[in-house]
């Protein structure tokens, strides 16, 4: 199936005289008819459903869609895109490891990686994901087991160069984790580039309309977990007596410790609900998407003419810097987000924030609906000016997050509040 007919058909295919949309399964607990049955789902011998927080069946056709619309070998689902994240790099590394990481980061993600992650022994050297390969390399070290970054980073809207990651993961012979939130697989698929696993937060784009929560885990299924580095999938699991991942799940081993390992003792499941609300988005992405670019490059090609503008950054206009990038990562479009360098800096942005009228003011991004946000006073709050400014963001920097509006009420919007800064 192409693209656009996987976002409908893809993770359910309901049989003769079954419901043709996909149901909400709102149970927490499944029946049995024997003892036998319940203990080969406990050791992983059968599969199937025994408690929700492991398992659902419409979260699990949600997980097979977005595996399949990613091209990964299995997904797994949580509560919110910060559990995704946490999950995804807690899969692999414990107390005494490092891990490198772009410092072109979303806020919340910062934050766990600087300090959330270093409290548990962990720790992450931040790096400017434009350096060279050669000085990437130079921010490893013995125990460094994982590096990580954003197809465009949150809010720096700046495309990461995927394939010099991959190549610097290559060298290390450590995973890639990428997190592909405001590509979306529509416009980009990490794992074509050397990717080895995705992460979203799949209350932005996927979901789409602000109505859930949650985030994915998406396992690529080529990585060597057999490399010596990861005992925690290539040696026995007491907990599952003596359970070695790599040796019975094979390609899909990551993801399959993911979720009997730390979903069961963490739980950050996400609700039966919430999944069919994510599904229900992801069946409109490719249209969604489509007009998000489209109405994104015609704002951003109006904010280069305003005077109170200092910078526009979005890899969309051929006079961004990372045209190029996006060019060969995401040729087809990149997303609704622009964020804008205000020229009198943070009280000027902040006066243009207040009089927009049908652009909301939230704290929210890749939504249908338009939006906007002062990032270092909101998102990015927690850190210090040294981090704000590794991670691209200044007092003037505002992001605005194009919905799929007629973009002419959008431009109206937007000159109103510009006009307002001259009276």
């Amino acid at each position: 199936m192409e693209f656009e007919t996987k976002c409908l058909h893809a993770g359910y295919q309901p049989e003769n005289g079954e419901p043709r949309v996909l149901p909400i399964v709102q149970s927490t607990t499944y029946a049995y008819d024997s003892t036998e049955e319940i203990g080969k789902l406990f050791d992983l011998e059968a599969a199937g459903y025994f408690y929700t927080r492991l398992a659902n069946p419409t979260t699990g056709a949600v997980e097979e869609k977005i595996a399949a619309l990613e091209g990964g070998v299995g997904a797994l689902c949580t509560s919110s895109g910060q559990a995704a994240t946490f999950y995804a790099v807690l899969n692999i590394l414990e107390a005494g490891d490092h891990m490198i990481s772009s410092s072109y980061i979303y806020g919340g993600t910062y934050n766990l990686f600087a300090h959330t992650l270093r409290k548990m022994g962990i720790e992450v050297t931040f790096v400017d994901q434009d350096a060279s390969k050669e000085e990437l390399l130079k921010a490893a070290k013995p125990n460094t087991k994982a590096i990580f970054g954003e197809t465009i980073a949150n809010p720096a809207v700046k495309v990461l160069d995927q394939e010099k990651f991959a190549s610097v993961a290559k060298e290390l012979d450590i995973p890639f984790l990428i997190d592909n939130t405001f590509a979306t697989p529509y416009f980009c698929r990490p794992f074509e580039f050397g990717a080895d696993i995705v992460i979203h937060s799949t209350t932005k784009y996927l979901d789409g309309h602000a109505v859930q929560t949650g985030g994915v885990i998406v396992d690529g299924g080529k990585f060597n977990w057999n490399n010596g580095k990861f005992p925690q999938l290539s040696e026995p699991d007491e907990t599952y007596h003596g359970i070695v991942y790599t040796e019975k799940f094979g390609q899909a081993a990551y993801i399959t410790k993911a979720r009997v390992q730390l979903m069961r003792d963490l739980g950050a499941t996400p609700s039966p609900q919430n999944s069919f609300l994510l599904n229900l988005g992801m069946e409109t992405l490719p249209v969604r998407m489509d007009r998000h670019f489209e109405n994104a490059v015609t704002i951003a090609k109006y904010l280069t003419e305003q005077k109170a503008i200092k910078h526009v950054y979005y890899p969309g206009l051929e006079s961004d810097e990372n045209y190029n990038l996006a060019q060969k990562y995401v040729p087809n479009g990149l997303c609704g987000v622009i964020s804008v360098e205000f020229a009198e800096g943070k009280e000027q942005a902040a006066k243009w924030l207040d009089a927009l009228e049908l652009v909301s003011l939230e704290v929210h991004v890749a939504d249908i609906r338009t939006c906007a946000l002062h990032p270092a006073t909101s998102t990015h709050r927690q850190l210090t000016d040294e981090e704000l400014q590794q991670a691209g963001i200044s007092p003037g920097l505002v992001r605005l997050s194009c919905g799929i509006e007629n973009v002419n009420d959008l431009l109206a919007d937007l000159q109103q509040a510009f006009d307002k800064l001259e009276g």
